[in-house]
């Protein structure tokens, strides 16, 4: 997640993004209080890859999720610079274990959405972006598309949602090997309370720091952390699981007084429609 060093540089004016350590050191990659997954459980889940030539290899960058055969969901932040092309990334589904035989599959396109701006970076909204595969993927046990929510979904206060990642399990300490997939329950905070409690970091006052396209989850050492952006926060509905969130940014990990900031998918359906076609019913 793009964990912003509150106590170095104060405030998000001055906050330093974590992403180009990630990419420097690319064992800075869990979620903070989970526990390990169980198979099948989250077949979407995707790891996004960069290659390093320091340990050459794919490493870890970002999580994501399979929003249709063809399609991943992810974070704008997790694919900057604007230059670099699809072949700079890899995706990898359907594993548990971080490196655990990979089978890494090529990506044709990067769209970002046009209003994520660099300079602001995930604070500044519009934090999301897709990855069109070069081919789809045979749905199975093990892959299969999580279901984007019906327009008019509200999460209420309170509502007990999952996160998954294979980020940080606290900040700055990286998931142990052998690197296993983990989950945690997070409560979902209402708008007003996330913005009333950020309102105290921010080197702005009277600024508005959590945007209509946002969504808050988090409580005391139950949080997504560096390493886990891009991937999904997922809520039950009717028997079903639905993406409401992807993991975004946020101030330090697992705060009580301050949760994990996600974006809110149902702000980008319109846009996310016009790319992905829905999946065949299952």
């Amino acid at each position: 997640m793009l964990w912003l060093l509150l106590l170095a540089l104060p405030g998000p004016g001055g906050s330093a993004p974590l992403m180009a350590e990630s990419r420097l050191n690319p064992g800075l990659v869990a979620i903070v209080g989970g526990c390990p997954v169980s198979p099948r459980r989250y077949p979407w889940q995707v790891s996004l890859r960069y290659y390093s030539k320091e340990t050459d290899r794919w490493e870890h960058l970002c999580g994501g999720s399979l929003v249709h055969p063809r399609w991943v969901l992810t974070a704008a932040h997790c694919v900057q610079p604007d230059d670099l092309e699809a072949c700079a990334y890899r995706v990898q589904l359907g594993q548990l274990r971080l490196y655990h035989h990979d089978r890494l599959r090529k990506v044709a396109q990067v769209i970002r959405h046009p209003k994520f701006n660099h300079s602001l970076s995930a604070e500044g909204g519009g934090d999301i972006a897709l990855l069109q595969l070069e081919a789809p993927v045979m749905p199975s046990e093990l892959v299969s598309p999580v279901a984007l929510p019906p327009a008019g979904l509200g999460v209420q206060p309170g509502t007990r949602c999952w996160v998954t990642g294979w980020g940080a399990v606290e900040f700055n300490t990286p998931l142990p090997w052998p690197y296993d997939l983990q989950e945690v329950e997070v409560p979902v905070v209402g708008a007003q309370e996330c913005e009333r409690r950020y309102q105290g970091t921010s080197s702005q006052p009277g600024r508005q720091v959590i945007l209509d396209d946002m969504l808050c989850a988090g409580s005391q050492g139950l949080d997504s952390c560096q390493g886990d952006s891009g991937g999904p926060l997922v809520c039950r509905q009717n028997c079903s699981w639905v993406q409401v969130g992807v993991v975004s940014w946020g101030r330090l990990c697992g705060l009580g007084d301050l949760p994990g900031v996600y974006t809110r998918v149902t702000s980008y359906l319109s846009w996310i429609r016009q790319f992905v076609p829905p999946s065949a019913p299952r």
